[in-house]
C-alpha cells in the first residue's frame, strides 16, 4: 500500500499543481470584487459595494441575465436537436456524398469567427433578426453545430447496431428506436455537446458586440465590458471583477455537476471496437 502511495505520488503533485494555478485566478478575482479599490463603489474595508453597482447598471444586472439565460438556451436547444437528427444520419444512414457532406460540416470549424460576423450582421438585416436575441442564438448555434454534429456522430457509432435492431425487430420505428433505445445511450455525448453549447453562448463577447446594438437586449458579458469605462476613461475594476463572478458562477456549477458525463461524453469513441 506505502508502495502504491509512493508511486502516485508525482500524479498527486502535478494535478494538485495544476489545480491551484487554475483556481488562483478566480480566487483572487473572487477576493477582488469584495475588497475595497480606489474609485470604486467599495473604496475600503470589505462589502459588496461592487456588486450593487453591477446590480444597478443601466437596464439592470438582472434584466442582462435574463438576456444571457435565454440566448444561452435557445442556444443549446437548437444545438442539441440539430446535432441530435444530423449525427444519427451521419452514424446509421448511407447516402451519395455523406463524408463529404461532414468534411464541408467540419470544415465550419477552419473559418476564423470574427471574419463571418459582418455578412451574417447583413444576412440578419435582411431575415429582420438583426438586434435580437433569436438572430444571436442562431449565430451561436452555427458555430456550435460542427463540433456538436461531430460529438453526436461518434456518440452513436458507438451504440451496437445489434441494440436498434432489436428495437426495429420488436416494432419500434425509426424515430421510436431513436428515442427509447439510442437517446438513453448516447446521453452522456448530449450532456457534453450542451455543456459546450451553453458555455460558448453564455460567454460570448464579440458576436453580441457586432449584432446587438440596443443595451436592454445585451447579454451579461456586453453589459459587463460596457460598465468598466467611468467619466474621463477611469476602469471601474470593482464593478468588472463583481461581473466576471457572477458570469463565472453558473459556469462552475455546471461543470461541477456535469462533469462525469462530460468525460463520458469524450470518451463515448474512443473505445469502439
Amino acid at each position: 500500500m506505502l508502495t502504491r502511495t509512493l508511486g502516485r505520488t508525482p500524479h498527486y503533485v502535478v494535478t494538485g499543481g495544476l489545480a491551484v494555478i487554475f483556481l488562483f485566478p478566480l480566487l483572487w478575482n473572487a477576493w477582488a470584487s469584495v475588497s475595497g479599490q480606489p474609485g470604486t463603489a467599495q473604496e475600503s474595508g470589505y462589502g459588496l459595494g461592487n456588486y450593487r453597482t453591477l446590480l444597478d447598471y443601466d437596464a439592470g444586472l438582472w434584466r442582462y441575465l435574463l438576456n444571457s439565460t435565454v440566448v444561452s438556451a435557445l442556444t443549446v436547444a437548437v444545438t442539441l436537436g440539430v446535432s441530435l437528427l444530423g449525427g444519427y444520419a451521419f452514424a446509421r444512414f448511407e447516402f451519395p456524398g455523406k463524408n463529404l457532406l461532414f468534411l464541408l460540416t467540419l470544415a465550419i470549424l477552419m473559418v476564423p469567427y470574427a471574419t463571418l460576423l459582418i455578412p451574417l450582421y447583413v444576412l440578419l438585416g435582411r431575415l429582420h433578426l438583426q438586434n435580437s436575441l433569436i438572430g444571436l442564438c442562431l449565430v451561436l448555434t452555427m458555430f456550435q453545430l460542427p463540433f456538436a454534429t461531430f460529438m453526436m456522430r461518434i456518440s452513436f457509432e458507438a451504440v451496437p447496431r445489434e441494440l436498434e435492431e432489436s428495437a426495429l425487430v420488436d416494432g419500434c420505428g425509426t424515430a421510436g428506436a431513436l428515442r427509447r433505445v439510442l437517446l438513453p445511450a448516447v446521453r452522456p455525448g448530449l450532456i457534453t455537446v450542451g455543456l459546450f453549447a451553453f458555455l460558448a453562448a453564455w460567454n460570448d463577447f464579440i458576436a453580441p458586440l457586432i449584432l446587438i446594438s440596443d443595451s436592454e437586449k445585451a447579454p451579461l458579458p456586453l453589459a459587463v465590458a460596457n460598465l468598466r469605462q467611468q467619466s474621463m476613461g477611469a476602469v471601474d475594476y470593482g464593478a468588472t471583477e463583481a461581473g466576471v463572478v457572477v458570469l463565472a458562477v453558473p459556469c462552475l456549477l455546471l461543470f461541477l455537476l456535469l462533469q462525469r458525463h462530460y468525460v463520458r461524453g469524450f470518451m463515448s469513441g474512443a473505445l469502439k471496437g
